[in-house]
């Protein structure tokens, strides 16, 4: 091993180490089944708004987990794989709609598929640690983390399985609605994506508001956006 590659994989192991940080503090409370929750899908001007809740095996440490944001599609998916596929590891999704985003706007909606994705959890968490200042209105204890999907290894273990999940969902709508790219944009308002809705209108999972509260705008007076 050359010197470079030790010390980078010195750097990794203690990434790591902090970010099972959180969760080892949480335990020594006397909560045993704690769940790291994550959504995904805020910003887009199309299709659903998913979140993951996911209990981690205790000791488990997976390397190469992160922030998803911070991943390539490529680790995304291959870091979501070996999670689902990890014995011991309990995972919930939480789906809310494009209607349901209009009808809640989508902090509301967000919250709510968080509760959804923990429900969802065949084991009944004793503590949550939510990724943002925000917690889910369900009777657990928790704790809002903002950036928590960078530092808690169970929030990233989550924030993975919600992107990928979400991502194929939107993959699985380009078939329906070739029209708009979104196998490419996954719905995020891109000048690629702004132009098929200025040419086509909205399909049927558009949501006819975006951002939600006080800054609800219409999709004409929207402006390009990175995908995220």
């Amino acid at each position: 091993m050359s010197k470079r590659s030790g010390v980078k994989k010195r750097k990794e192991t203690i990434r790591l180490k902090r970010l099972c940080t959180t969760e080892h503090e949480v335990r020594e409370k006397g909560f045993e089944i704690i769940a790291g929750v994550d959504e995904v899908g805020r910003g887009p001007l199309a299709g659903p708004v998913v979140a993951a809740a996911c209990i981690l095996p205790e000791g488990y440490i997976l390397r190469g987990i992160n922030d998803s944001k911070k991943l390539t599609e490529e680790q995304r998916f291959s870091l979501y794989q070996e999670l689902i596929s990890q014995p011991g590891l309990e995972y919930g999704i939480g789906v809310v709609e494009a209607a349901e985003i209009d009808e809640l706007n989508i902090h509301r909606a967000s919250q709510e598929a968080m509760v959804r994705a923990v429900k969802r959890l065949r084991k009944t968490p004793q503590f949550l640690l939510v990724d943002g200042p925000h917690t889910p209105p369900i009777d657990i204890p928790s704790a809002g983390i903002v950036d928590g999907d960078a530092k808690v290894q169970a929030i990233a273990a989550a924030s993975v399985i919600a992107k990928v999940t979400r991502d194929n969902i939107m993959i699985g709508y380009h078939g329906l609605y070739p029209g708009y790219g979104f196998k490419d944009h996954k719905g995020y308002g891109t000048a690629k994506h702004l132009k098929a809705l200025s040419e086509l209108g909205p399909s049927p999972i558009h949501r006819m508001t975006f951002r939600g509260g006080k800054n609800d705008q219409e999709h004409d007076s929207l402006q390009p956006c990175n995908v995220e």
